[in-house]
């Protein structure tokens, strides 16, 4: 189970960190994923962390957003900054035993946490 907390409303240039915590289960040899979702639009992905700690992020959110993990809490962090209007949506963390860039990929999913940037 992934419980994704930490949304809520922000400036514009604001910063923000989610989090996503896991349990039944150890998640330290998964990749984890961060995507969100705005009405109407498809789950877009951005960002992920292997179980070695390594990151790719989407081009939209690169040398803003932040991903790590800290395996002894079974959580993974989304450092967003310099938030624009166009990164609010719905977050989800989601957990894969593979390395993907698209929902299909992730078999686990948190409930999701609303992030509002206004401007």
């Amino acid at each position: 189970q992934l419980q994704a907390s930490g949304g809520g409303l922000v400036q514009v240039g604001g910063s923000l960190r989610l989090s996503c915590a896991a349990s039944g289960r150890t998640f330290n040899r998964d990749t984890m994923g961060w995507f969100r979702q705005t009405p109407g639009r498809e789950r877009e992905f951005v960002g992920l962390i292997t179980w070695r700690n390594i990151t790719y992020y989407a081009d939209s959110v690169k040398g803003r957003f932040t991903i790590s993990r800290d395996n002894a809490k079974n959580t993974v962090y989304l450092q967003m900054n310099s938030l624009k209007p166009e990164d609010t949506a719905i977050y989800y963390c989601a957990s894969s035993y593979t390395v993907g860039y698209t929902p299909q990929a992730y078999a686990y999913w948190g409930q999701g946490t609303l992030v509002t940037v206004s401007s």
